[in-house]
């Protein structure tokens, strides 16, 4: 059967929340009969994301309510 789990990928401190925050994932583990297949990421979240929700305006991709603004994606040099 498979196994479902969130799992913290990285902390960074969030300047919206004003705390250190874990970025995680929903990875889906295959069963054991299939032992090469990779996870798959299925969902992704902020441990402070309900906290973010219930500010008036819309925050970042983490949190679910803004698709356009990912304040902790890495910057291309």
């Amino acid at each position: 059967m498979a196994v479902k789990t969130w799992q913290p990928i990285k902390i960074r401190y969030c300047n919206h929340a004003g705390c250190e925050v874990a970025l995680e994932v929903s990875a889906v583990y295959p069963a054991e009969h299939l032992p090469d297949q990779l996870p798959r990421v299925t969902a992704h979240r902020c441990s402070k994301a309900m906290d973010c929700i219930m500010f008036e305006k819309a925050t970042c991709v983490w949190a679910g309510n803004n698709p356009s603004f990912d304040p902790f994606k890495e910057k291309d040099e």
